[in-house]
């Protein structure tokens, strides 16, 4: 990419040579022109002066970085190298992030992973080295996620720079310098090209191309465009150059703005500059979220973390604008975060140097989380990323259909846009597989049809599944570097359950086995009230309702019919002597109809494993009977129900 739009900075001029006497006033000059970003001029005279044999570890950083700023990154790995083979205590760590970006554009991965390791070591807090460290093999990643994409040729190329598309009705919108102006012959002093304007193919064939729209193209640069879904209004970047006011920093340099225009009565509106932009620092490469409620946009503003972050700003009601908030330092890092597009369907797509990448800028897709913020940005991989810059991609999600940018070999110009077709959807999250069996652990025969539930770390249900004919179960998509169990459970068996924690390797199939052990018969004619160590349930004098207390044991009971459930019980009620024999054996009819119920309707067990009676006072378990006489205590004893199994 060998135009101004990567960095934010902007100026322009007439294109002069000077020659000087000395090597220091020749230096001197170089600086100057370096400093107002005439890299060609500059990189003249540096050479020059190296010739006859004078050198400084400034020049070879500004030779390095006159070729690094104009995409050229073998020239600007041979400086770099010999800047930090020859000064490294002394050179700035930035350096050694360059020089590792120029020798992956050479496809030096091996040297580069190197110098990052360096890199580390100098400056360990900065994002681009605690990515490296974290994804050292970032290449078997990026392999993994290529070949997604088909390219083709779009045949809308010129001989200089083409890029920035955008969707507009139908309709190819991109920036372009392919047409020098005649009128005042502007070149831009960054790389000896002409200012860039926005154009439109109607139908993605060069003969069939033209310049949108004299009002929104001025004499300096536009591009990088984006539209309303009804094409009444666009978004775009141009120079810091308003109503023919001409404005720069403090340090004399014009900077890119945003504007915007609306379409009234088939024609583009005058465009008017968003209000959070500023003369001191650069706002630029718009992009709409699907509800257009919500504009992206790339910039150095004051807070950034880098040479340019990802921005966004609320698009209020009335077409005014919020507060500018950063996507944060997931998405962002100390590199480039440029050139967003928010997809239909809501993923961020970006390009980054900062981010862990093939070289130059790669582009990276990240997915949007359910409270509207960004997750970590996944490098798309070959062939949309390469060696080189690779950005301003755009893509219809629901034709797999889009567009990107590349200043690759064996394009036309310096900057091409290639069409590209997706044919598999592109990894936006680690994730892993787990495949499983269920067993009996005293056998270990497989058990189909057991119940196999994902917890996460706080013990909530992910996922739940049953065990196949042959024991086997699998969850798809498990997220890396989580915390996760895994809990089988079967009639008749004590569930087995098991943690574990996902490594950060991409798309690997966890193998786990859950154990169930087949639980012990229990022998007919038990009473539960014996095993499940239950306490008495009681009811009032004369009376059938459950009682508060009561339910808590009738539930443990319903807790055993659930787990055991071809068990079969005999719910046996009895009274105290109170009262006649006749009287007392409907009371016990009617305690046991109450704790039928009450299992039946609150355990949801089938009435066909219950059955039961009513005693009376026929089976007292004291001396309490009739004429007897005895403490409240001793009669509360008979009034009671028992729980026999019958059948298991």
């Amino acid at each position: 990419m060998k135009h101004i739009l990567k960095l934010f900075v902007v100026v322009f001029s007439i294109v002069t040579t000077a020659t000087f006497a000395q090597p220091e006033e020749k230096v001197q000059k170089g600086n100057e022109n370096f400093d107002q970003f005439a890299y060609i001029d500059s990189r003249e005279i540096y050479l020059k002066v190296i010739e006859k044999g004078f050198q400084s570890a400034d020049i070879y950083q500004r030779l390095g970085d006159s070729y690094y700023y104009n995409a050229d990154l073998n020239n600007a790995s041979k400086w770099y190298g010999l800047l930090i083979d020859t000064y490294g205590d002394e050179v700035d760590t930035e350096y050694y992030f360059r020089y590792a970006q120029s020798l992956k554009s050479l496809e030096q991965y091996d040297a580069a992973d190197k110098i990052m390791d360096k890199f580390y070591g100098l400056k360990s807090e900065d994002d681009r080295a605690l990515f490296f460290q974290e994804e050292r093999n970032y290449l078997n990643l990026i392999d993994l996620q290529s070949g997604r994409f088909v390219l083709s040729d779009i045949g809308i190329n010129s001989e200089n720079s083409d890029f920035a598309p955008s969707f507009y009705l139908g309709n190819l919108v991109f920036a372009s310098n392919r047409e020098r102006r005649s009128v005042s012959k502007r070149i831009h002093v960054w790389n000896n090209q002409p200012f860039l304007d926005l154009y439109m193919s109607g139908s993605n064939t060069s003969t069939d191309i033209g310049k949108l729209s004299k009002i929104l193209n001025s004499k300096y640069h536009e591009s990088t465009a984006v539209f309303s879904k009804d094409g009444t209004v666009v978004y775009f970047t141009r120079n810091n150059y308003t109503r023919d006011n001409y404005q720069e920093d403090e340090n004399g340099v014009n900077l890119l703005k945003l504007y915007r225009s609306k379409k009234v009565e088939g024609e583009w509106t005058e465009a008017e500059e968003l209000p959070f932009n500023s003369n001191e620092y650069s706002v630029a490469h718009p992009a709409l979220s699907p509800d257009e409620l919500t504009l992206y946009f790339a910039s150095d503003m004051p807070g950034s973390e880098g040479l340019s972050d990802l921005f966004k700003v609320e698009i209020q009601g009335d077409g005014s604008f919020g507060p500018p908030i950063s996507l944060g330092d997931i998405i962002n890092t100390e590199g480039r975060e440029t050139f967003p597009f928010i997809a239909s369907n809501g993923d961020l797509y970006f390009s980054s140097d900062g981010h862990q990448g093939l070289g130059g800028l790669d582009v990276f897709v990240s997915e949007q989380r359910k409270d509207g913020t960004y997750g970590e940005g996944y490098n798309i991989g070959e062939p949309v990323n390469s060696s080189v810059d690779d950005f301003t991609f755009i893509i219809n999600p629901t034709s797999g259909l889009g567009y990107f940018a590349s200043n690759r070999d064996g394009g036309i110009g310096g900057d091409d846009i290639y069409s590209f077709r997706q044919i598999e959807e592109p990894i936006k999250s680690c994730i892993q597989n787990i495949e499983g069996t269920v067993r009996n652990k005293e056998t270990d025969q497989i058990l189909s049809n057991a119940r196999v539930l994902l917890l996460d770390d706080e013990n909530n249900i992910v996922s739940e599944t049953k065990s196949a004919g042959d024991g086997s179960f699998s969850f798809k998509e498990v997220y890396c570097n989580n915390t996760y169990a895994l809990r089988g459970s079967k009639n008749n068996f004590d569930p087995d359950e098991t943690s574990f924690v996902t490594s950060d390797e991409f798309s690997v199939d966890l193998s786990k086995t859950l154990y169930l052990t087949p639980k012990t018969a229990i022998a007919i004619g038990t009473d539960l009230n014996k095993i499940l160590d239950l306490n008495p349930i009681y009811f009032d004098l004369d009376k059938s309702y459950i009682r508060p207390d009561a339910e808590l044991e009738l539930q443990k009971v319903i807790a055993f019919m659930q787990e055991y459930t071809s068990v079969k019980i005999d719910v046996r009620s009895h009274t105290d002597s109170r009262n006649s024999h006749a009287y007392n054996l409907k009371l016990s009819q009617r305690r046991n109809v109450s704790t039928l119920k009450y299992i039946i309707e609150e355990g949801g067990i089938s009435a066909s494993r219950l059955i039961g009676s009513g005693f009376g006072e026929t089976q007292l378990v004291n001396a309490c009977a009739d004429g007897i006489e005895c403490s409240e205590e001793m009669h509360q004893l008979n009034r009671r129900s028992e729980f026999i199994i019958i059948e298991n």
